[in-house]
């Protein structure tokens, strides 16, 4: 059984910050790729930051400056700190860990969890 708990989702003011946290929990034998994902409320499901096991970082174009993903492989645990925020940043952020479980290997998603930018 493999768990992605994600925290630190919430409610802030335009021009804040937030920092995200996923753990990757169970029988995982290799966490690959991590990354973020976000909802917004009638929109399609988008990407946010992916960062590699070798630590190769990729960002949408909307979030690049603003937001630094980062990881630790000792904890199997992926960050997103989220800077100079802005009300269309409002989504449900969504962990995803590709990761190796015996011989095999898949996509892995968190609950979600809910960031809120408004004033």
């Amino acid at each position: 059984q493999v768990q992605l708990v994600e925290s630190g989702g919430g409610l802030v003011q335009p021009g804040g910050s937030l920092r995200l946290s996923c753990a990757a929990s169970g029988s995982i034998f290799t966490v690959y790729a991590m990354g973020w994902y976000r909802q917004a409320p009638g929109k399609q499901h988008e990407l946010v930051a992916t960062i590699t096991g070798d630590g190769i970082i990729n960002y949408a174009d909307s979030v690049n400056g603003r937001f630094t993903i980062s990881r630790d492989n000792a904890k199997n645990t992926v960050y997103l700190q989220m800077n100079s925020l802005k009300p269309e940043d409002t989504a449900v952020y969504y962990c995803n860990a590709h990761l190796q479980i015996g011989i095999s290997r898949g996509d892995y998603w968190g609950q979600g969890t809910q960031v809120t930018v408004s004033s």
